[in-house]
Order: C-alpha cells, then structure tokens, then sequence
C-alpha cells in the first residue's frame, strides 16, 4: 500500500501547514514564520555577543525611558520622593520582562513557565550548605557595598555631576529627602515589596537564569561579562558601576561554578529586603539622620 503523504490533509480535510504555505504569499509567510523564529533565538542554548550585550543593557534603556517619560512626571504632579518614581519605572519594565520569560516557557512547553527557559534550577546544592553560602554572601554584599560608597561618591563628584535625575548622587537618603514623615512612610512601604525583594528577584531569574547560561560557553568569562554588564545596566546610577562589579561578582561566580541560582537569589533580593526593612523601619520610628 502506498505511504500516504503528510504534506495533504488532516482529519475533517483541513489543510495542514505543508500546504497552507503553498496558499500563503510570501509577505504572508513572511509573518507566520517570523515570532517563530524570534522564539528560537532568545531560546538557543547560546546566544552571540551582540545579542547579549542588547538583552542585558536594553531593559537599563527602557527603565530610564519609563523614569522620564511617565514615572517621574507622575510622582513630581503628586509631590512625593522621587524615589517612588524609579520603584515605578522598574515596574514597568521589569514585570512585563517577567511575563515576556513566561510566554516564552509558553512557546517551548505550552503553559507560562519558566521551565525550560531559566536555567540552573535543578538544586545541586545541599539545603546546608546553601545557606551557608547565602548568609556569607549577604553580609559580603552588604559590608562592602557600605565601604565602597565613599567610591561611589567620589566618581559621582568627579565624572557624573552632570546626570540630571534628581536625587542623584551623595548619600543612600538624597531620593527621599525633603518630604514630610507621612509621605516618606507612604513610599518606602509601597516600594518595600517591590524594590526590597520582587524586581530583585525578576533580575535574578532574567540575568541568571536566562542570560548567564546562554554565555557559559565563554567559561570564565560568562560570569564576568554577566556581572559588568547587569553593572552598566543600572544607567540611572553609573557612579556605582565599579561597586556593584565588586560586590557582584563572588555571587554570579557561583551561581555560574554550580549551577545554582538560588545562590544570587538569596544574596541579591535576600540583601535588598534586608536593607530596604531595615531603612523603612528606621523612617517609621523616626531615628534617619
């Protein structure tokens, strides 16, 4: 008996996508093919330099771009610190960035995961010695990134006096000074969940579980260029990219080394909750300098 051809018909005579192309024009095509294609590139197991410069430093864009264009203005015409203006701007980004990793899991597996598309999940470290490793590096993170500020000041001082954001520069308090308690309270528990652990974490599953694996074939060097440029994409604070590459790096090293994402997770929303709880409760019992 002859072999059927499965380029012809499907149950109920419906033409399947053999011969829908032959009925399509090439413009037509054209655009069927096109988000497939799109998929397969940010899924590939690697990605080109260019790519991934784009893919890290892109989304640093778009946060300025939201900050300016619709953040900000919002918060000066409701007069509150500006600091609620940069926790909007990276909602704004960032959480559609979390759906745009989800819908990708959706192409490759049919439901909104992030299976499949962030890497180094699988938990190859013991629950012990994880917390080890978190604990060391929260306090790594923040005892260092408390003494390099004088490093973030003096580059400020020196080369970026001319960023116009306000607030920019000198001390960690500049985006919430000059506003009354009520306002200072109301912003830092709206921004507490959101910048002190949810866009933290958004970053973490985006530069270390999406971005980071798709380089693990520059070896050594995946982690590094990981870390410089999630260091230059904060473009809203280029003062402190040298601080950040310092406090970083031991934590994308070793989430790269074993493969292990719970290891930035827990060290960069882990630190930023800590500090953002631990800013916000010294505003509501009134002891800020």
């Amino acid at each position: 008996m002859p072999r059927q051809s499965h380029d012809r018909t499907v149950t109920g005579g419906q033409p399947i996508l053999g011969d829908m192309d032959k009925t399509l024009t090439p413009t037509a095509a054209t655009k069927l093919a096109r988000p497939n294609r799109i998929v397969e590139l940010l899924l590939a197991e690697r990605h080109s330099l260019p790519l991934t410069i784009a893919l890290h430093l892109v989304p640093g864009a778009l946060i300025v771009a939201a900050y300016l264009f619709l953040a900000e203005p919002f918060v000066k015409a409701i007069n509150y610190p500006i600091f609620l203006a940069w926790a909007i701007a990276l909602v704004i980004v960032l959480a559609p960035l979390m759906f745009g990793l989800l819908w990708l899991g959706r192409q490759r597996t049919g439901r909104y995961t992030l299976r499949s598309v962030a890497d180094y999940r699988d938990k190859p470290i013991s629950r012990g010695k994880m917390i080890a490793l978190i604990a060391g590096l929260i306090v790594w993170m923040t005892v260092v990134s408390l003494a390099l500020v004088p490093l973030d000041n003096f580059i400020f001082d020196n080369f970026f006096t001319w960023i116009p954001f306000e607030g920019a520069g000198g001390s960690a308090t500049t985006y919430i000074d000059g506003y009354s308690y009520k306002q200072l309270v109301i912003t830092m528990l709206i921004c507490l969940p959101l910048t002190g652990f949810s866009l933290p974490l958004i970053e973490e599953y985006y530069f270390r579980g999406f971005l980071l694996p798709r380089i693990s074939h520059l070896r050594w060097g995946a982690p590094v260029l990981n870390t410089v440029l999630f260091s230059v994409y904060h473009f809203w604070a280029p003062w402190t990219v040298l601080s950040k590459i310092v406090f970083l790096f031991p934590a994308v090293w070793l989430v790269w080394r074993k493969h292990d994402i719970r290891i930035s997770i827990g060290m960069h929303p882990g630190t930023a909750l800590l500090m953002a709880t631990i800013g916000t409760i010294a505003i509501i019992l009134g002891v800020t300098p």
